[in-house]
């Protein structure tokens, strides 16, 4: 049973979210995620994620540490789920010392894959491909099923998974991400 409390910040969330986009529908969605870029995270195979949908992706609604479900900057048609690395303002430094460092521009972000093992070609992440705008983010993954047994909260950062706690309780529903799970 949900507690009054939380209904209560889950109705906050869903007019903050309304007042952009529209009163309708849940505030989360189920996404199937493929690779193994994000894992441990999300498995060596990947996994079902419960995506909260984000009006507009800026400072205030993601942060660094979040995992984003974003459109992939060189296939548009498709989507990507990676780790905000770094926002507007942040110094970036490559381990290169043939790359000379820079500042990521208003509304940039950098996102990097969590498998550390890949090299960054395989990685697909902002190493490959350079910053990111802001507005290709369409979500946040709030939690991962990577198998039956095999579920949980995805850890983001402490103020999105703050924010995101009470849309969690209200609307997660782990037999209907295992309806959708494809292993």
């Amino acid at each position: 049973m949900v507690s009054l409390s939380t209904w209560f910040r889950y109705i906050a969330n869903k007019l903050e979210y309304s007042v952009s986009i529209s009163w309708k529908g849940k505030l989360t969605y189920l996404y199937g995620n493929k690779g193994d870029q994000m894992a441990p995270v999300m498995g060596g195979l990947g996994g079902t994620l419960l995506v909260r949908k984000l009006p507009a992706a800026d400072p205030k609604r993601v942060s660094v540490g979040d995992v984003v479900l974003m459109k992939d900057p060189e296939k548009s048609d498709n989507y990507i789920v990676r780790r905000l690395a770094a926002i507007e303002g942040y110094e970036m430094v490559s381990t290169d010392e043939k790359d000379e460092p820079f500042v990521l521009d208003k509304d940039e972000c950098w996102v990097l894959a969590d498998n550390e093992n890949m090299k960054p070609k395989e990685a697909n992440d902002s190493r490959t491909f350079g910053p990111v705008p802001m507005r290709n983010i369409v979500g946040r993954a709030i939690y991962c099923l990577r198998t039956a047994v095999d579920h949980g909260p995805v850890q983001n950062s402490n103020a999105s998974m703050r924010k995101d706690s009470p849309v969690l309780e209200v609307e997660l529903d782990v037999d209907e991400m295992m309806k959708n799970h494809k292993a």
